[in-house]
């Protein structure tokens, strides 16, 4: 590997205990007939697949393909370090000179850290009718524009349209506020590590991370099935896992972390 033409992408680093079956029938970027191979050097193993240097990455079908890779490797119960999409390095060469002997004392630290452990990813969102019922129930002000608004033309009660709107979204923004800190409540305690940001859509309430020791995966993932029964109907959840840990892999990389003495 790497002839002219062609180039290393790389999907994370796995620990060198890894065997070459493990990899063997994974799908590949850039190139499906491309093999996934395991690059062995120094105790660790970059994962690795041939890419033609001329095609460009980025598909959809790219993305779900290294997300596979790694979450079929992180789903073996040992440790792997994901590496952003689209890491490309020149040759096998630069694979063992420069990615693994240069980062592997950080490599060795995030193995260390993520033993045992594998990231679950929560996506909640709001059930549009439900939520709008609670805020039309909740804000008498609501009840009233909309009751001024019932049966006009489109175009008629431009000014209560922007009032309203603005009241059910400043409704749903503190909605969001108090159910994220809920999310966190009921799931945070099984979990080491968690991430959250809103989502970009109205009716998002929140995606959260967690990273989830094994010894807590079942804990974890029957507190979220109750919190899912508890919002039956007002909040879609679903529940993603187990995963790679992209949200913590900078951390447990990072020197000095607090418990490093």
């Amino acid at each position: 590997m790497a002839e002219d033409g062609r180039a290393c992408y790389v999907y994370g680093v796995v620990t060198d205990d890894r065997t070459d079956e493990s990899v063997k029938d994974l799908p590949a970027v850039g190139d499906p007939e491309a093999p996934v191979t395991l690059v062995r050097h120094g105790g660790q193993a970059a994962v690795v697949s041939e890419v033609p240097t001329g095609k460009p990455l980025g598909t959809p079908d790219d993305l779900r393909t290294h997300a596979r890779v790694l979450d079929t490797l992180a789903a073996q119960s040992a440790p792997v370090l994901p590496f952003r999409f689209g890491t490309v390095v020149r040759d096998i060469t630069a694979v063992t000179d420069e990615l693994l002997t240069e980062g592997h004392d950080d490599f060795a630290r995030g193995f260390e850290r993520l033993r045992g452990c594998a990231q679950f990813t929560v996506r909640a969102r709001y059930e549009q009718d439900a939520v709008l019922r609670e805020v039309v129930l909740e804000q008498p002000e609501a009840a009233r524009l909309r009751e001024e608004l019932r049966g006009l033309p489109e175009e008629a009660g431009y000014d209560q349209r922007i009032q309203l709107g603005r009241l059910v979204m400043d409704s749903i923004a503190a909605k969001r506020s108090v159910d994220a800190l809920e999310l966190g409540r009921r799931l945070g305690p099984y979990a080491l590590a968690s991430v959250s940001e809103e989502p970009a859509s109205a009716e998002g309430l929140v995606n959260a991370s967690f990273l989830v020791e094994d010894a807590r995966r079942q804990a974890f993932e029957e507190a979220a099935e109750e919190l899912a029964e508890h919002w039956h109907g007002r909040v879609r959840m679903r529940l993603l896992g187990p995963l790679a840990p992209y949200d913590f892999v900078a951390d447990a990389l990072r020197e000095g972390k607090e418990g490093d003495e």
